[in-house]
């Protein structure tokens, strides 16, 4: 996904940050705001999302609408997690402008490509030469680890802030290449935590849930978000997609057997501890 963090001064005049609504539909608002260089309209979450530039100002931005319900619900819970938690790593929402279809959040553009795509889910994405999932899994062990850290630090804020992980997966990884840094994207599904499930299961990939987001009534805690976090690792750091070219040390895939264990009463009670795990192994 320029790189821009804020908008730098006085967001009053400014055409999305200073925006509180707008007629008509959104996208016909960013095209004539600026020039809309990207449209994402594959989304599971019920979500079209743009990229647009502001040629007068130079600045590129990232602008989310729901166009379902299940997307307005999405957008909601997301607007709450990111009032809470800030985090360099995480693409944060600045603003939202009220439309007719519901608020559209607007977040600032972040250069890099989504390790896995569902648009793409039965292609081949992650394992096909070229894409960015394969690519990243060929970078040397060290950027890995360090991307990887990224994460691990970012889960750390939000475990301060009493929110757990919910639907981490490949798909909310945006890698830099060129600058070799990872981003959060798409975590509108984090919650406060802990909770009890009312769901028979709770949104995600099956490869990094844990056992217990698939029962009606169960706890959903930090230990839950160490077993996501287990996973990603345990995801990035083999060669292929079988889980049968590990890439770390016998010792890192010990804390991930760890992590990752059926039994949440058997995984590392928290993110800072499995951090503390994962560094010394």
């Amino acid at each position: 996904m320029g790189k821009l963090d804020g908008s730098g001064g006085n967001t009053g005049d400014h055409p999305l940050l200073g925006a509180d609504g707008v007629e008509g539909p959104m996208g016909e608002y960013l095209a004539r705001t600026g020039d809309v260089f990207r449209v994402f309209g594959k989304q599971d979450s019920g979500c079209v999302a743009y990229g647009v530039h502001l040629p007068d100002r130079d600045e590129r931005w990232f602008v989310k609408t729901a166009v379902a319900a299940a997307g307005r619900r999405s957008l909601e819970r997301a607007w709450g997690f990111h009032r809470a938690v800030r985090h360099p790593v995480i693409v944060p929402q600045l603003h939202r402008i009220a439309s007719r279809d519901g608020p559209a959040a607007v977040m600032p553009w972040r250069d890099g490509e989504v390790l896995y795509d569902p648009a793409e889910r039965g292609r081949g994405d992650r394992t096909s030469p070229g894409s960015p999932m394969a690519r990243f899994r060929s970078l040397p062990v060290d950027r890995i680890e360090a991307a990887f850290a990224r994460v691990l630090d970012a889960h750390l804020a939000i475990e301060d802030a009493g929110y757990v992980a919910v639907d981490l997966y490949d798909g909310a990884l945006l890698y830099d290449f060129a600058a070799a840094e990872m981003s959060l994207i798409d975590l509108d599904e984090y919650r406060p935590g802990p909770f009890v499930s009312d769901a028979e299961r709770l949104p995600g990939s099956t490869r990094f849930m844990a056992p217990e987001e698939f029962v009606r009534g169960a706890t959903i805690d930090v230990r839950t978000m160490v077993h996501a976090l287990g996973r990603t690792a345990r995801l990035l750091l083999d060669a292929g997609d079988e889980e049968r070219a590990w890439r770390g040390t016998a010792a890192q895939l010990d804390v991930l057997e760890r992590a990752t264990h059926p039994d949440p009463g058997e995984r590392f009670a928290g993110v800072r501890e499995f951090r503390e795990g994962w560094l010394c192994s």
